[in-house]
C-alpha cells in the first residue's frame, strides 16, 4: 500500500549508495544477493536474541532490495531474470526473518506458522492477479519489473511489521495477531478486487446467447 509513495521518494535520497555501486562495480543481481544475505544475517540475530542488531541489519537488507532496481535503470543493466531474483529474494528474506522469529518467540508458533502460510497466498495472488492485469492489458501502477497486483501488505508494511515485532517484543502477543489479520485481509481483498476487475468479464461472456457468440465469431 505504501510502497509506490516509498519508490518515488527513495530516488532523491540514494544517489551516494548508488554511486557507491558503481565505484565498486557491483551488478544489479548482484545487490539483490548481498539484501538477501544481509537478511539471512538479520534473521540470524533474532534467532541469537540480539534484536537491537537485527533491526539494523534488516533495513540494510531492504535498502539493498530499494536500490537494486533503481541501479539496474541507471546502469542500464535491467533483465527480466534480475526482476525474477528480486521478487524471490524479498519472499526468501521475509520467510527467513519469521523462522529467526518463530525460534526465539516459539510461544507464538501458530501465529508464524499462519504468517508463513499467507505469505504463500499472498505472493501467489499478488502475481496471478498482476499476469491477468497485463494479459488485459490495464495500465501498469508502478515500473517494477515483475508485475504485482494491489495489496494492502506489500513489502513496506512487512519492514513496519517487523520493526514493531523487534522494538516491542513484549507487545508481540498484540503486533503478531495483527500482522496475521492484515495478511489474511490482503488476500481476500485482492480476490475482490480481482472479481471486480476480472470476473465481470467471464460473467459477461457466460451470459451471452450462443448464437450471438457464434456469429461473434464470423
Amino acid at each position: 500500500m505504501i510502497d509506490n509513495a516509498f519508490r518515488a521518494l527513495l530516488p532523491r535520497f540514494v544517489a551516494p549508495v548508488l554511486a557507491l555501486y558503481a565505484r565498486l562495480g557491483v551488478t544489479p543481481n548482484q545487490v539483490s544477493a548481498l539484501g538477501f544475505v544481509i537478511a539471512i544475517c538479520a534473521s540470524t540475530a533474532v534467532a541469537l536474541d540480539f534484536w537491537g542488531l537485527a533491526l539494523a541489519l534488516w533495513w540494510l537488507s531492504r535498502l539493498a532490495d530499494g536500490t537494486d532496481g533503481l541501479w539496474a535503470r541507471q546502469s542500464g543493466l535491467e533483465s527480466d531474470f534480475g526482476a525474477y531474483l528480486d521478487i524471490v529474494l524479498d519472499m526468501a528474506a521475509y520467510g527467513a526473518m519469521v523462522l529467526g522469529f518463530a525460534y526465539a518467540a516459539p510461544e507464538f508458533q501458530l501465529r508464524w506458522m499462519a504468517m508463513l502460510f499467507l505469505y504463500v497466498v499472498c505472493i501467489t495472488s499478488a502475481l496471478a492477479l498482476g499476469m491477468q492485469e497485463a494479459k488485459q492489458a490495464m495500465a501498469p501502477r508502478d515500473d517494477r519489473g515483475l508485475r504485482l497486483g494491489a495489496g494492502l501488505a506489500e513489502g513496506g508494511e512487512t519492514g513496519i511489521a517487523y520493526s514493531l515485532f523487534l522494538l516491542l517484543p513484549d507487545y508481540l502477543w498484540l503486533s503478531t495477531g495483527v500482522w496475521v489479520v492484515v495478511l489474511a485481509t490482503t488476500v481476500l481483498a485482492r480476490t475482490l478486487l480481482a472479481f471486480r476487475t476480472l470476473g465481470y468479464v467471464d460473467s459477461a461472456e457466460a451470459s451471452r446467447p450462443a448464437d450471438a457468440t457464434d456469429e461473434s465469431r464470423l
